[in-house]
């Protein structure tokens, strides 16, 4: 039966993997037969609490456009801000009169517990809300988290998650009967196809067959580059002509990376990114990568093996938070913050030629099998 769901959230040009998601997720209801409204940002982050450049994608941002919309083209409307009372009152409103019969939101940090508390409580009773829980607590820890997060989620109608972690930090909020779903997180196709790897490489000016890895992603210090850094020089010792791209814009101080790159004299082997990385960008940095490295120190999950396995590349992540799970037949497992295995592993993949091709196709194998109809379910069933 056709429903009308609200999604409100950050859509494109909003960038990274939330956005992502709920486009997907909009889209797949859609394709279900449901109508949708999407509701944006009007101001996500203030600057000053924003560590990058912008908040948009790149094209968005340098020609203003205000947003993509879902099969009719038009941007959705710019309703919410996080900062101010009287934007949540309006998103009530216009969800109202919209006639939905559910609200569906994202939930990732504190920060915005506020907003959604108040949404979730405007639209209560007889609108349901689902939660979308990507981080029930986020990956930076600060006063408050949990009864900001108790306060977001706890009048919801249900919630979905994606990984064991956040299932278990959901269920140490003390929600009461809130029923929960989790369901594996989808790779993301919304890329294209891979492009053939020798045209890719043509284009990065990446040698044919140099061992190419790849750290994608803005980096903080959780997500371990560091490590990635220390385990280079291992690498290069029984694959000379390795090399690394590390694409993504730095939300950490940038000069200790470099200092360390220098003192590991790798400089010749990495090729820095610095910056967000554009759809057709992200398409052609993942095409032309054997090996996709997320050396993650802490986490709870993430959306980068999602896009790999959707361009059809294998991952070496770190057994953290959700992320092993997520990886399946399609990547290889190693402890965190340990330079030493993430070497050998690297290692493995590129020397064993069974391990290479037994990874890559389970990378490619989740990538197709990657389907939006589990979570759209899951958002079905949890509505009422």
């Amino acid at each position: 039966m056709s429903r009308r769901f609200a999604l409100l959230g950050p859509f494109a040009p909003y960038r990274g993997g939330i956005a992502h998601f709920h486009d997907a997720l909009a889209d797949g209801l859609e394709a279900r037969g449901h109508d949708v409204l999407r509701l944006s940002f009007r101001r996500q982050y203030p600057g000053v609490l924003f560590p990058g450049t912008s908040q948009l994608e790149p094209d968005a941002a340098a020609s203003g456009a205000s947003g993509l919309g879902g099969a009719s083209g038009e941007p959705p409307p710019r309703v919410l801000d996080t900062l101010n009372p009287l934007a949540w009152r309006r998103a009530v409103r216009e969800v109202r009169e919209w006639r939905a019969d559910a609200m569906v939101f994202p939930y990732w940090m504190s920060f915005f517990a506020p907003m959604w508390g108040g949404i979730v409580r405007g639209l209560a009773p007889d609108i349901p809300s689902v939660g979308l829980v990507h981080n029930a607590l986020p990956h930076e820890r600060r006063p408050g988290d949990r009864p900001l997060a108790r306060y977001a989620l706890g009048r919801c109608e249900g919630l979905v998650t994606l990984s064991d972690r956040v299932r278990l930090d959901v269920q140490a909020l003390g929600l009461g009967e809130t029923p929960a779903r989790q369901v594996a997180h989808p790779a993301y196709r919304q890329f294209g196809d891979a492009l053939p790897r020798g045209e890719a490489r043509a284009a990065l000016g990446i040698p044919p067959e140099a061992p190419l890895l790849l750290f994608f992603g803005f980096v903080r210090a959780y997500k371990g580059l560091s490590v990635l850094l220390e385990a280079l020089p291992a690498i290069r010792q029984r694959l000379p002509g390795v090399q690394l791209i590390v694409a993504g814009e730095f939300y950490d101080d940038r000069a200790p990376y470099d200092a360390q790159i220098a003192r590991l004299g790798i400089g010749d082997a990495v090729r820095i990114e610095s910056g967000y990385a554009s759809g057709e960008r992200v398409r052609l940095l993942f095409s032309a990568a054997d090996l996709v490295v997320q050396p993650y120190v802490s986490a709870t999950q993430s959306g980068v093996a999602q896009v790999a396995f959707g361009l059809g590349r294998p991952v070496l992540t770190t057994d953290v938070g959700g992320l092993a799970e997520a990886i399946g037949e399609g990547g290889l497992v190693v402890p965190p913050g340990d330079p030493a295995p993430l070497a050998e592993s690297a290692l493995r993949f590129f020397q064993e030629p069974g391990v290479r091709q037994r990874l890559t196709a389970g990378a490619a194998a989740q990538g197709d099998a990657g389907d939006w109809g589990p979570v759209v379910d899951a958002v079905e069933q949890l509505a009422g």
